[in-house]
């Protein structure tokens, strides 16, 4: 292998397959495995390695299931299988896209080896679990909607024969995944799972650098920067220092602190790949919080299907002049069938605007007092618990999210604070909260401003 880039450690062997963490998570045959890494560093890659191994073996006594997160990289992992059983010249046959359900309608990408024996690759359904015999691959675990009901139902399928595997970032302190890594470095494992822990200064210690830039054109950034100098990048390019820690430092967000629990918000995000930003046939409702000098001007827009609001459009605004922000928020405002835009401060004028374009019957303006975040900021966190809310699935929004934290001072009252980072001042949750207001009838009265009164009528149900 001829080295290119400017990578200062070098594997001991250059020449390998694998790097050091990822040859000790191949060669590890334990029957429960964890694995807790940092994102995009070949894990996945050298799982799906062992699955064909093992799958393919001379009298395997089990096919692999394989739950990844959605459809896509259910594909991806399928995809990583047949590479491998390729150059390893084992037989395999790709059939497909295969009903495993009928009855639920779940499906799942198979590749079959000339044994018999089969590696199902499908989406995160728990119930695509139930009743299967045979080895577990939970990748990406901590991002499934309910961590603890997939091992629940998958881990009895081990019972006559096979393992388990579980790969993910962390997802917040209160997940599943964070209690299982806690249970087996703190707790005595109890359920003997076999811990494994790679950061991404792990990685690159043991040569990660070096194999990255092999295999990257000439011409990327990344081949002039050695370990310090990709690290920064890396964490440069991360949405936070919340989630930089989390997606590639194995250290899980603190969710005692956030007034939205990562797991909270992943149950409510759309699956990856998902069109959700098509209306349908729902009325459209708007929250537009309004950027000062350095946070950002958000428009939330979402549909109302019975008693679920689906986001179907989110809009960032930054370093825009007012006229140029208007020819982005009319057309919606226009198709909106309510709007609530932030009151305060720059925002007065745009309410005053607003109301005398669209009527104040459409547009309300909302002045953010504490006792008014903090009735804008629970129908937010019930509308997640109850699964009536249907948001992105985005870092940077999620991060957003993140960032509001709950408060209590010396006299008693609540206080809702975000740290102000590049990307706003927790601008989405706020755009959000305000759609979910517009799209709902306060129970009590809400500080306004208004150049007119709005009737109850104007009103639908309460989310």
């Amino acid at each position: 292998m001829t080295k290119t880039g400017n990578a200062r450690r070098r594997p001991d062997q250059p020449g390998a397959l694998f790097l050091p963490f990822q040859a000790r998570w191949v060669a590890d045959d334990s029957r429960l495995k964890l694995m807790e890494k940092s994102r995009q560093i070949g894990i996945s890659w050298s799982t799906a390695y062992k699955a064909v191994e093992r799958t393919a073996a001379a009298g395997a006594a089990t096919d692999q299931w394989v739950s990844s997160r959605d459809d896509l990289q259910a594909r991806l992992f399928l995809e990583d299988s047949k590479m491998f059983a390729e150059a390893l010249q084992m037989a395999a046959a790709d059939l497909g896209e295969q009903v495993i359900d009928p009855e639920r309608k779940i499906t799942a990408y198979v590749l079959q080896f000339a044994n018999g024996r089969r590696i199902h690759s499908m989406s995160s359904n728990p119930d695509a679990q139930a009743g299967k015999r045979g080895g577990r691959i939970l990748d990406e675990f901590a991002l499934h909607p309910d961590p603890r009901k997939l091992w629940s139902i998958a881990y009895p399928g081990i019972t006559w024969g096979g393992s388990m595997e579980l790969v993910s970032t962390h997802r917040g302190s209160h997940n599943f995944f964070n209690q299982l890594v806690r249970e087996a470095r703190e707790g005595g494992n109890p359920k003997r799972i076999s811990l494994h822990r790679v950061t991404l200064q792990d990685a690159l210690d043991q040569g990660f650098l070096f194999k990255l830039q092999q295999t990257l054109p000439q011409d990327d950034e990344r081949q002039a920067m050695d370990e310090a100098q990709y690290f920064d990048f890396v964490k440069k390019g991360a949405a936070d220092e919340e989630s930089f820690l989390q997606e590639y430092m194995c250290q899980p967000a603190d969710d005692d602190a956030a007034f939205l629990e990562y797991d909270l918000i992943a149950a409510c995000e759309y699956a990856d790949g998902v069109n959700w930003n098509a209306p349908e046939k729902g009325p459209l409702y708007a929250g537009v919080d309004i950027g000062r000098k350095k946070d950002l001007t958000v428009l939330w827009v979402a549909e109302k299907l019975g008693d679920v609001l689906y986001t179907r459009h989110v809009e960032a605004l930054r370093n825009m002049p007012k006229g140029e922000q208007e020819k982005v928020l009319w057309p919606w405002f226009e198709k909106c069938a309510r709007v609530c835009i932030d009151a305060t401060g720059l925002g007065i004028g745009w309410a005053d605007d607003a109301q005398r374009r669209f009527g104040a019957y459409k547009v309300e303006g909302v002045t953010f007092t504490g006792r008014v975040k903090e009735e804008l900021a629970y129908p937010v966190r019930s509308a997640m618990e109850d699964r009536r809310l249907r948001i992105p699935f985005s870092g940077p929004i999620r991060a957003d999210l993140r960032s509001i934290t709950k408060q209590t001072t010396a006299a008693g009252n609540i206080r809702f604070t975000a740290e102000r980072t590049p990307d706003g001042h927790a601008d989405h949750f706020w755009a959000l909260a305000l759609a979910l207001h517009a799209a709902g009838n306060p129970a009590a009265a809400i500080e306004f401003m208004s150049s007119g009164p709005i009737s109850a009528g104007d009103y639908e149900g309460y989310i």
